[in-house]
């Protein structure tokens, strides 16, 4: 039976107050919460290793020379400390997870016999700042993160728009296969925070008081809550809600998380965790979180953030079993070790909607 408020098109639109515009713009583009800081510090890890492996084939020296030394000194070419990606970076990472790439549109062939407006998405980029324009049921919508909403842009203004990007120093690279649809239900909006998604027609009709996600009236709709905010048996729900929380806020616990020192604590016997099944959808309180295997492969599960942590081990242990080994968890930018955190709540944790990194040691 199809959900309250389906057929109804929604906007997604991540906002920041920090340097994680490169992974902002990724989500923008693909309309759904996809690409974490972990994710993207994996890629730009692997291509700095890439461009060392190539630079210690060198004929003058190989690891001694000065070209290599000077380039292991200078530290990572594809993110700085505060969190800002590479184009090489984000063109991996939406080759991976989406089979797209990102040509720049002065690329020879790219516009060739083709209208602008035949493109679906862009994604800009000058200095340490990028943002996307992308095409939602017909209409361009310039997603900046740094805006409060929205921005729409007429076909008409659209070629004015981008050479105008152009002429003040940005970079614009452009998507020109077909890039993930864009959602009508409330099932589709589980993909991303319900605080970055907007309503087209409010949008449209330049409404103050659009609503979002969080705002929307349906959107606890199948989840046992009422319309009030009441669970379905008449009690006030008090569970804790980190979709209220800023972008800035979010972002200094991840960073908190982070930079905590895993090694000063000593490992201690966690309380065996059962695996229950999946929760729906539409249950109070499901997290989405995304794993990399230890066999290398990509899997998306849903979690309740009041289970604790060890649960995540637990299903990377059922979905590749290490036979004996030590399992690792890391999430966040830096990516940091789960391992002290396994009897805190994924909510305490801060790991809804995080990519997780596992290995086996």
């Amino acid at each position: 039976m199809p959900s309250a408020g389906d057929g109804q098109v929604w906007i997604y639109h991540e906002r920041q107050d920090a340097q994680l515009c490169g992974q902002h713009a990724l989500n923008n583009l693909v309309q759904a919460c996809t690409f974490s800081a972990g994710m993207l510090a994996e890629i730009a890890q692997q291509l700095d290793q890439m461009e060392l492996n190539f630079m210690s084939q060198n004929d003058e020296g190989g690891t001694s020379s000065r070209d290599y030394i000077r380039r292991v000194a200078e530290g990572s070419g594809n993110v700085d400390a505060s969190g800002n990606f590479s184009i090489e970076v984000l063109r991996s990472a939406l080759m991976t997870q989406n089979n797209l790439s990102l040509p720049n549109i002065r690329q020879e062939g790219v516009l060739d016999a083709k209208d602008i407006t035949e493109i679906e998405g862009f994604i800009c980029n000058r200095e340490s700042h990028w943002f996307a324009i992308r095409k939602i049921n017909g209409r361009y919508w310039n997603l900046n993160s740094t805006k409060e909403r929205p921005e729409q842009i007429s076909h008409f203004r659209l070629a004015a728009e981008i050479e105008g990007l152009q002429q003040s120093g940005y970079s614009v690279f452009c998507v020109e296969d077909a890039l993930p649809p864009p959602c009508t239900t409330s099932e589709g909006r589980e993909r991303g925070l319900p605080q970055y998604w907007w309503r087209e027609d409010d949008l449209v009709s330049s409404k103050t008081d659009a609503i979002t996600g969080a705002t929307d009236p349906w959107r606890n709709v199948g989840s046992g809550m009422r319309l009030d905010g009441k669970a379905a048996g008449g009690e006030t729900n008090t569970q804790p809600n980190l979709e209220n929380l800023t972008e800035e806020e979010m972002l200094q616990m991840a960073v908190e998380a982070s930079m905590m020192q895993n090694d000063k604590k000593e490992d201690k016997p966690v309380k065996e965790v059962k695996l229950e099944p999946e929760p729906g959808a539409g249950a109070a309180g499901a997290v989405r979180i995304q794993f990399r295997l230890p066999d290398g492969s990509r899997v998306v599960r849903r979690f309740l953030d009041s289970e604790l942590v060890a649960v995540l081990y637990a299903f990377v242990e059922d979905r590749c079993p290490g036979n004996g080994k030590k399992l690792e968890l890391r999430a966040g930018f830096p990516p940091a070790d789960l391992f002290s955190q396994r009897e805190e709540t994924i909510e305490t944790a801060k790991l809804r909607g995080e990519s997780i990194q596992s290995r086996y040691v």
